[in-house]
């Protein structure tokens, strides 16, 4: 049975990176190769010279954060600090608090922006909060007192309108995280305008990060199976686009762990759905076009369905992210069955990465994977 601890590593807190790169493709980029287990070291903006392009794929996740951190208070004076998850309806949504809540408390943000708890969620525990205010104008008001919901571990004195421009990929388009797909933070419009040009077919899919993405995993993670709920959506345009360049022979690289759970997700849905019984080893696996919700929680050793690249950020220790890449460098994929992250070959990846200063987390360096 494999165990939390076995995806742990040591790193210096000074290699967490603050700030995004200035230009966004000037960070890193290692490419690391599964089958031959080389490494190089490059930069973002030589992406187009590190993949055939006119035979790749490139899926980004066009989900847009939005500032979904507010401070108020109790009506007994008591701070309070929320952060949205999702809307439930026209005026209700999903939230985490600190401190907890209590059904059928109220909390005031401002002058004028009121909520009351009107449910608990008996699995997570997640208050779900009803505002004053209908969706449209409720955006529109958090716009005005909101905060850019950026990750714990990183210390920044950048100013709110910045920091809603950097922890945001420049393609951004659906509204709905509170967390960025980090992943896609690297391109710039020159960047993905030459791999257009260099024959680079690149889709979007859209999942909504939730910050389940930086919680501790807990044993009951693993002994079910499931991660955090994060809702996804594929159009018909994507998944025949997909579709026909697997068919194509086509490499499929995902821009992100966000994007891999959705396709992973929606191929494993769509082979349930269809009730098909194919072996695991077939690459007859396809997309389908739909809104869902994905709980998927890939470790090792699991088989790849649907991509064949991966380009992430370098994580956490003890993650599902770190776990999953693990899985995607590892058996079945490679000769290599995974024991532990230090001797896997990404545990080697990142000690390559700690030894050449490369820069940890959401605002950090990346890695390409083939």
């Amino acid at each position: 049975m494999i165990s939390i601890d076995q995806f742990d590593y040591p790193f210096l807190e000074e290699q967490i990176a603050n700030k995004l790169t200035n230009p966004r493709d000037h960070s890193k980029l290692m490419l690391l190769n599964r089958q031959t287990k080389q490494i190089f070291h490059h930069y973002f903006y030589n992406l187009p010279d590190l993949i055939d392009c006119q035979n790749t794929v490139l899926v980004l996740n066009q989900t847009k954060v939005f500032p979904a951190r507010l401070f108020g208070q109790k009506e007994t004076g008591g701070k309070v600090e929320i952060l949205l998850l999702k809307a439930l309806s026209q005026t209700s949504w999903e939230i985490m608090s600190k401190p907890r809540l209590k059904l059928g408390q109220q909390i005031i943000f401002g002058n004028d922006l009121k909520a009351k708890v009107i449910a608990i969620d008996e699995n997570e525990g997640y208050p779900q909060l009803e505002f004053n205010y209908n969706y449209q104008d409720f955006i529109i008001k958090i716009n005005q007192i909101g905060i850019t919901p950026i990750p714990p571990y990183i210390k920044t004195e950048e100013t709110e309108q910045k920091l809603r421009h950097e922890y945001q990929t420049i393609f951004a388009k659906n509204l709905g995280s509170s967390a960025a797909p980090t992943a896609g933070l690297h391109f710039t419009k020159r960047l993905l305008e030459e791999l257009r040009n260099k024959g680079t077919q690149i889709e979007y899919i859209t999942l909504h990060v939730g910050p389940g993405t930086f919680q501790n995993l807990r044993p009951e993670n693993l002994k079910e199976k499931k991660l955090h709920t994060e809702d996804y959506e594929i159009d018909q345009k994507t998944a025949i686009n997909l579709n026909t360049a697997k068919e194509q022979d086509k490499k499929i690289i995902a821009v992100g762990t966000t994007t891999t759970r959705t396709l992973e997700s929606n191929v494993l849905i769509d082979k349930l759905q269809n009730n098909v019984i194919s072996n695991e080893c077939e690459k007859s696996y396809s997309i389908t076009a739909q809104k869902a919700s994905t709980d998927i929680f890939i470790y090792p050793p699991y088989q790849f369905k649907f991509i064949d690249g991966l380009i992430t950020n370098f994580h956490l220790p003890k993650s599902s992210l770190l776990m999953l890449v693990s899985a995607f460098v590892s058996a079945p994929q490679s000769q290599d069955k995974f024991e532990n992250f230090e001797k896997s070959l990404v545990g080697q990846a990142y000690q390559k990465a700690l030894e050449n200063n490369y820069r940890f987390y959401s605002f950090g360096d990346a890695m390409l994977i083939i």
